[in-house]
């Protein structure tokens, strides 16, 4: 969520297999991949373009890029959650640099901004 509009739905990589694994292996995915504790992306191996959120330890988001298929990206040292989706979702969705992003666990439900 960001600014109370509900961007996507999202799968939440928080084990180290979900993290190296990301979207590897996958044709496409709809709405979005979070991993925690990652300031860095690759797209070796990928199958489609993806764009990528950087956000800090408060929801905001730091950085974005599009990466095409077979880069590797530069760290964000302050990013501490990286979000990720099909390429051209972020323009669909609004998505921009100085947003806050609020992640929602609908079974674990849990009060104010949880990154």
């Amino acid at each position: 969520m960001s600014d109370a509009r509900v961007l996507a739905s999202a799968e939440h990589a928080t084990d180290r297999a979900a993290k190296r694994r990301g979207l590897l292996g996958r044709d496409g995915i709809d709405g979005a991949l979070v991993i925690d504790g990652c300031r860095w992306v690759h797209t070796v191996g990928m199958r489609f373009p993806i764009d990528v959120a950087f956000v800090d330890r408060d929801g905001l988001v730091i950085r974005t890029v599009q990466m095409p298929r077979r880069r590797i990206g530069l760290p964000v040292l302050r990013a501490r959650h990286v979000i990720e989706a099909q390429a051209g979702a972020f323009a669909r969705w609004g998505l921009h640099v100085g947003d806050v992003i609020e992640l929602r666990d609908e079974a674990h439900p849990s009060p104010g901004t949880t990154p």
